[in-house]
């Protein structure tokens, strides 16, 4: 048996793949989140992690008038819970060196479309109305290049002919939270690396 992965996740909204990792470490994997930090007090992630008895920090518009002032702050709750890995699952906030220098290949990011097509924040729309066949989900982390980091893992989602933007995202989200958590299953397991080029690989 894998020692425990920790983890903290970031996150701004509903907290859906949070839970997804929450849902499979209580069946068994090998991940443990010792800190949410969410980026605005409304976040329904709060709940959650308060629901799993998980520590959070709360920031908001005013602490991230300076973004690596905020990071730093951010940086320093995660070093202090002990968190290896930082997960963002549905984090609104473009991470600063601050915190990317702190975890080098450590910042994990999802991004809703098969990078590096379709970057940015619509991404499941943009393929949507591009009439793609294959979209899916990319898992990487995060770098200063947005949504440009090192690929470690990748699943596609097929666009039926019948499907309108509502059920791809759902097909999406799915496929996210089975993702994510198997990304961090290997994580906790050793099996990932990255090369100096910037690749990923990953051992048997």
């Amino acid at each position: 048996m894998s020692e425990k992965l920790k983890i903290g996740v970031l996150l701004s909204g509903s907290g859906t793949n949070f839970q997804a990792i929450l849902d499979e470490a209580a069946k068994g994997l090998p991940v443990e989140v010792v800190k949410v930090v969410a980026s605005r007090p409304d976040a329904y992630g709060i709940e959650r992690a308060n629901a799993a008895d998980i520590p959070v920090l709360v920031m908001n518009r005013e602490k991230y008038a300076d973004p690596e002032a905020a990071d730093a702050q951010i940086v320093a709750a995660l070093q202090e819970a002990g968190a290896q890995y930082v997960v963002m699952a549905g984090y609104m906030r473009k991470v600063t060196p601050v915190m990317l220098n702190a975890f080098p290949n450590r910042v994990l990011n999802l991004h809703p479309a098969l990078l590096p097509s379709f970057k940015g924040a619509h991404a499941i729309a943009d393929a949507f109305n591009a009439g793609v066949k294959v979209t899916g989900v990319t898992v990487h982390f995060a770098n200063e290049d947005y949504d440009k980091g090192p690929i470690v893992a990748q699943e596609p989602v097929r666009v039926a002919e019948g499907d309108t933007l509502e059920t791809l995202e759902a097909h999406i989200h799915q496929v996210e939270h089975e993702l994510y958590p198997r990304v961090l299953g290997w994580l906790a397991a050793g099996r990932v690396s990255v090369d100096a080029e910037g690749k990923v690989h990953l051992a048997e």
